[in-house]
């Protein structure tokens, strides 16, 4: 599939409508377990998502769009969720999440964005340059990512229930 910014903001607008509805109202066994040492709960990646959000996705296409000479990139912090989302509930995660997106994305699109800045550039710390069409396409795809690694560390959670039919749960094998 070719890169279409319209078909990118397809999935970048209904992330947050699929994470509310597959995990509001979940116990916290199934919120809160993760895959072991160094993994992300459901709960950890969604104050991943809302940090990123917050202060990577547009704040880099702004860059990208800005005046010449451009800033390189700042480096994202992975982790800052960690302490960013101690104490808040996932309800609360969910709809911050929900809002910053929205608004996020009504930016995006009043930038009109034509072909010919799909091909504008920024520097990324660790790839060096990157365009227009490369952020946003990884910003879907990273969604597709995370909504993927929730799928997989709730089924895990499963993973002995199954019994025989594991063999038939790919989302389970190793």
């Amino acid at each position: 599939m070719k890169f279409s910014l319209q078909q990118s903001l397809l999935i970048l607008e209904r992330t947050p409508f699929i994470l509310k509805k597959l995990l509001s109202g979940l116990d916290e066994d199934w919120i809160l377990s993760n895959e072991g040492p160094d993994t992300w709960s459901p709960f950890d990646v969604i104050g991943h998502l809302l940090h990123g959000d917050r202060t990577d996705w547009l704040v880099r296409v702004k860059i990208i769009l800005g005046p010449e000479p451009k800033p390189d990139f700042k480096p994202f912090d992975r982790f800052a969720q960690y302490e960013e989302s101690r104490g808040i509930a996932l309800k609360t995660l969910l709809n911050d999440f929900e809002q910053v997106r929205k608004i996020n994305l009504e930016e995006l699109k009043s930038f009109n964005l034509q072909e010919s800045d799909l091909s504008k550039t920024g520097v990324h710390p660790k790839f060096g340059t990157v365009t227009l069409k490369n952020l946003i396409a990884t910003w879907a795809i990273h969604d597709l990512s995370h909504l993927s690694q929730i799928s997989r560390v709730m089924a895990r959670q499963y993973k002995e229930e199954v019994g025989p039919w594991l063999e038939y749960m790919p989302i389970l094998q190793n």
